[in-house]
């Protein structure tokens, strides 16, 4: 089965890590990456660009409107996706663990629904 893990931190504890600190965090998310890969588990994973660079989109009754960035009631913020294979959801969990970004923030997993019509 195929699960979403989506990556939620707060972007001012990422901000006010170091240089050598956020490399590292880029080291160890890419070599995770490449973990996943080896083991069979790894389908894409990519970051995001900050909430300020993005756009909601919503369309009612036939009219769109277009808002600044997502609105949300929390400080994190969805800041990228890492899709994985899993044999099911336990399996799926203990992988989103390794996420080394789950160390500052949540990594929400989802299994992936498959729409046959």
């Amino acid at each position: 089965m195929k699960y979403l893990c989506l990556v939620y931190f707060e972007g001012s504890k990422l901000a006010a890590l170091s240089p050598d600190e956020k490399r590292t965090l880029d080291r160890d998310s890419l070599a995770y990456d490449e973990e996943l890969a080896a083991s069979g588990n790894f389908i894409a994973a990519d970051a995001l660009q900050s909430v300020d660079q993005a756009a909601t989109v919503r369309v009612r009754d036939g009219r769109m409107s277009v808002t600044d960035g997502p609105f949300a009631e929390t400080k994190e913020q969805l800041g990228g996706f890492i899709l994985i294979e899993a044999r099911d959801m336990n399996e799926a969990i203990r992988l989103a663990a390794g996420i080394p970004l789950a160390r500052l923030g949540s990594i929400e997993v989802r299994s992936i629904v498959k729409i046959d019509v």
